[in-house]
């Protein structure tokens, strides 16, 4: 295509898009005409969007579906109305999604193989694995002639420049959560490697694959569709790819320390179709300093739990030294399936001899800490089943028998903060949930920690005094006197104004076929402080989220899918006279 004739056309829809009313537009798209779409087209079968979309005017669909005036009127340079303009970001979604899709998944495979979960004792920007992302990111972004800068490693810009001063960020990260490898088997008994990409059915496994590679990669390749068909935009954009959204979530506080605030900021890393409050995130950790064991019987020498406060883990396991352990087994055996039993028969516990030592396994099933209702938490189960045993099966009394007590008297199996007393909901935001995650032993300690979510109705002062008086009259109580650790962070709230919010449910809601509502999230993102925040996609609200489980994975249709919607997003976010 010659490229002043692109141009022209770039300029002919730029003047009809700030000429254009702002009232409701839609695209007058059915889902079930894009999979026609999609079915009749593919990527060897299109040079350039143009060339796809005169393949189209003359198709069957493109009569059928009354799609000629939008298309003619574009590829002939003139203006076109509010409704044609979202019909034509409709079709350089399905253009994307046809032209880049098989590439945009080889580039998701390529970024999954990289292992960027922190290690302990490296700070993020100076891993390797981080410096291998970015110079992928760096020649990605060359490839599709986009500006790249990357900010001492800690965050990755890459900017689609357009007229006007107005920016948009678009955020996304590239660290993932830690895994425990031998965790990762399907139920079929397959294993898998969390950081190939295993394509089994129209899943595609691997770490990173939902949160938040993905987000990286179906905007970069929106960006470049954008780019190269010389599509006009009446504000800039930046792909904010962070390096610490998992852990210390100081790479973004970094980054506007030395560079502007977007305008509008939207986060690819939580929920469809537009979430405008998030509750605030929170931590209670308890410090149980080693001490010798005192009492007679078996003694808990460690335990496993979740490697981060935000995962819940699909299994915990303590390790028990006896003078006889198959005894020991045995009898923890037949009170570990009594204690399943009693309690909602959906998890189980197991004990064996291994060794000269006795291993415990509670398995559950993981889930973010974010949705503990979407899992079963082994930490809180092997935690309160130690504690159950007490008098019935001898053990010695230590530091992991305190944290047991500890658990099971203030926190239980329920996630509510019930047990505690401390528990409260908001109607939209929904309830405050309290779940044991992490744990953690080293030769002087044993760490438990039990992540918050919290929604409006108290401050973050006001829930932190009353945890804190309640475990202090608890320890008082019992003799049992952990160090505490508080952080309790405010939930963010968006009133949804302006022609920005509601153009993003409509992209979403159009091409998912949900309803036109505003969404709320237990997760917090990058824009959670950010002014304009909100949460665009890419998961579905019905669907479990597998992001920080075991066995993560995406399906290649939503991959796709999201693929798409970004696309048109960026297009009429950017094409819209005023947001």
């Amino acid at each position: 295509m010659d490229f002043s004739l692109k141009h022209l056309a770039a300029a002919t829809l730029m003047v009809a898009s700030l000429s254009a009313v702002t009232a409701p537009a839609f695209a007058n798209i059915t889902p079930q005409q894009s999979a026609t779409i999609l079915k009749t087209f593919n990527d060897a079968s299109i040079k350039d969007f143009r060339t796809f979309l005169g393949s189209l005017a003359t198709s069957e669909l493109g009569k059928t579906a009354d799609l000629g005036p939008a298309i003619s009127a574009f590829l002939d340079n003139k203006r076109l109305s509010a409704e044609q303009q979202n019909e034509i970001h409709r079709l350089l979604g399905l253009y994307t999604r046809v032209k880049y899709g098989t590439a945009a998944t080889e580039t998701l495979r390529e970024l999954v193989a990289i292992p960027t979960f922190q290690v302990e004792g490296v700070a993020q920007h100076d891993n390797p694995e981080f410096i291998k992302i970015a110079d992928k990111i760096k020649s990605l972004a060359q490839a599709f002639n986009l500006k790249f800068r990357n900010i001492d490693n800690r965050v990755y810009e890459i900017s689609l420049e357009g007229a006007g001063d107005e920016v948009v960020g678009i955020h996304a990260h590239a660290d993932v959560v830690p895994v425990t490898p031998e965790n990762w088997v399907l139920a079929d008994g397959t294993r898998l490697d969390p950081f190939k990409v295993t394509l089994i059915g129209d899943r595609m496994y691997g770490r990173g694959t939902e949160d938040d590679k993905n987000g990286i990669v179906v905007t970069l390749y929106a960006m470049k569709v954008i780019k190269e068909e010389n599509l006009p935009l009446a504000r800039n954009f930046k792909l904010l790819v962070d390096t610490t959204e998992e852990t210390t979530g100081d790479a973004i506080p970094y980054y506007f320390e030395h560079n502007p605030t977007p305008n509008y900021n939207l986060a690819l890393d939580g929920g469809y179709p537009v979430v405008i409050a998030e509750k605030g995130y929170g931590t209670v950790m308890a410090t149980f300093a080693k001490r010798k064991a005192d009492g007679k019987g078996a003694e808990i020498i460690a335990m496993t739990g979740g490697l981060a406060t935000n995962q819940i883990p699909s299994a915990s396991v303590a390790t028990l030294r006896s003078d006889s352990p198959a005894e020991l087994a045995a009898s923890l055996q037949q009170a570990g399936s009594e204690f399943a039993k009693a309690n909602g028969g959906d998890f189980t516990v197991d004990a064996k001899v291994v060794d000269k030592d006795v291993k415990l396994t509670v398995t559950g099933v993981s889930a973010h800490s974010s949705e503990p209702e979407s899992g079963i938490n082994p930490v809180a189960r092997m935690l309160v089943f130690i504690n159950s045993l007490d008098g019935k099966v001898a053990f010695k009394h230590n530091e992991i028998t305190d944290a047991a007590r500890y658990a099971a008297d203030n926190w239980g199996l329920d996630y509510l903060g019930g047990k505690l007393g401390v528990g409260f909901a908001d109607t939209f935001m929904g309830p405050l949930t309290t779940s044991p995650t992490f744990v953690g032993m080293d030769e002087k300690a044993f760490k438990l920690a039990v992540n918050l979510r919290v929604p409006k109705g108290k401050s973050p002062e006001t829930l932190k005094k009353e945890i804190a008086d309640k475990l202090s009259a608890w320890s008082q109580k019992t003799h049992i006197a952990p160090a505490f650790d508080y952080s309790v962070a405010a939930p963010m709230y968006r009133n949804p104004e302006g022609e920005w919010v509601k153009a993003l449910l409509a992209v979403a809601t159009e091409n998912l076929g949900m309803k036109p509502e505003y969404g709320t999230s237990a997760g917090a993102t990058s824009v959670h402080d950010l002014p304009n925040g909100v949460q665009f996609g890419l998961a579905r609200p019905e669907v479990k989220y597998t992001g920080h489980t075991d066995n993560e994975f995406k399906t290649t249709e939503q991959f796709l899918l999201d693929l798409q919607i970004v696309t048109e997003m960026m297009g009429r976010i950017g094409q819209l006279p005023k947001l």
